[in-house]
């Protein structure tokens, strides 16, 4: 893609995100998130594949449709309370609408079956932002919203987590088993956010923080397929010792940066008295936990046998500097040692 055109596209979602983040009305808020769709669409459709296509398509018709439905359930509560307020939504039918169709765009169950076939579609560098920046901007207008029906929040983040723990089971494809871990770890923030949105809006930085470093170190040994981890060590040594750490920081084992979020979320469901709710949300983490271990061995311990040893890839050329590797550190040191810093890091958020 020429790089002036790349320039104005990553300008173009930095900017409707921006509106969205600093909007009150929603007719605002619903222009950024359009902004937003349509400057990735062209990231999406660049491989000029029949699969990066579909997969632009079936984005496209997802967000429109959840951007109708939402600009027709603020207008119909503009006209009922005259107010088109973000943060003032009275009505319960028309609010339980925005709330779906924001979570329609967040990809969480059970409005989830376009989120694995999008990210298998589309390169590593549009699913890292598909996975990651797209989900600011709806986040942040859940957040306003004051009068969220709880239940309806509480049905969807426990059956996020369970279908994003059982959906990442029987997968190959690396991306699919992403974008399933996308949608376990935006059920958790979704279970939290009703009770502590500081506690939430930390879970996310995390999830943003881990998933990011995933997708770098994907792109840098240039794996798609769990068969192609087995012959990471011979491509990028290094990023191998670490790489089994990040993915076991995703599946929040202690004393790894994930852990602090599933443990406090917990923590704050037990004192709340939904046990319960807490049960199953840790007993869903285990099924999301086995497909981070078999990662995980898939890259230490297997080596792969479509491959002789004298055939295996030595050597990769790549570029001594690109604006991924060199996040890949900060983003590692983000997922693997932020533990310590939790209570600083919700002091500055609260």
């Amino acid at each position: 893609m020429n790089p002036y055109l790349l320039i104005v596209l990553l300008t173009s979602l930095g900017l409707g995100t921006a509106l969205t983040l600093s909007s009150t009305h929603w007719l605002l808020a619903w222009l950024g998130l359009e902004v937003g769709t349509l400057a990735i669409l062209p990231l999406m459709a660049q491989r000029h594949h029949p699969r990066a296509t579909e997969a632009a398509t079936k984005y496209f018709i997802v967000q429109a449709t959840a951007a109708a439905t939402l600009l027709f359930a603020a207008f119909n509560n503009a006209w009922l309370q005259g107010h088109s307020d973000i943060q003032h939504m009275s009505h319960p039918l028309f609010t339980s609408m925005i709330t779906l169709a924001l979570l329609l765009k967040l990809g969480l169950a059970p409005m989830h079956t376009w989120m694995p076939q999008v990210i298998q579609g589309v390169s590593l560098n549009t699913g890292l932002i598909v996975s990651t920046w797209q989900k600011i901007a709806p986040f942040i207008l859940l957040l306003q919203i004051k009068q969220i029906h709880p239940p309806l929040l509480t049905i969807i983040g426990l059956a996020s987590i369970l279908i994003g723990g059982w959906g990442g089971l029987n997968q190959t494809q690396l991306r699919k088993i992403l974008a399933y871990s996308s949608i376990a770890h935006l059920g958790w923030i979704l279970l939290i956010l009703q009770h502590s949105t500081a506690l939430a809006t930390y879970a996310l930085l995390i999830y943003i923080f881990m998933t990011s470093a995933t997708f770098i170190t994907l792109k840098k040994c240039k794996a798609t397929t769990i068969n192609m981890l087995t012959t990471t060590w011979t491509k990028a040594p290094t990023i191998t010792l670490v790489a089994p750490l990040m993915l076991l920081s995703l599946g929040g084992l202690p004393p790894l940066s994930g852990f602090a979020p599933k443990w406090f979320i917990l923590q704050e469901l037990t004192q709340l008295n939904f046990i319960p709710h807490a049960s199953i949300a840790a007993m869903a983490a285990l099924l999301s936990l086995s497909y981070y271990l078999r990662l995980s061995y898939s890259i230490t311990l297997s080596l792969s046998p479509n491959n002789l040893p004298e055939c295996l890839q030595w050597r990769v050329n790549y570029p001594i500097s690109t604006p991924l590797s060199s996040a890949l550190p900060a983003a590692l040191a983000l997922t693997l040692f932020l533990l310590p810093l939790t209570p600083s890091a919700l002091t500055l958020i609260i």
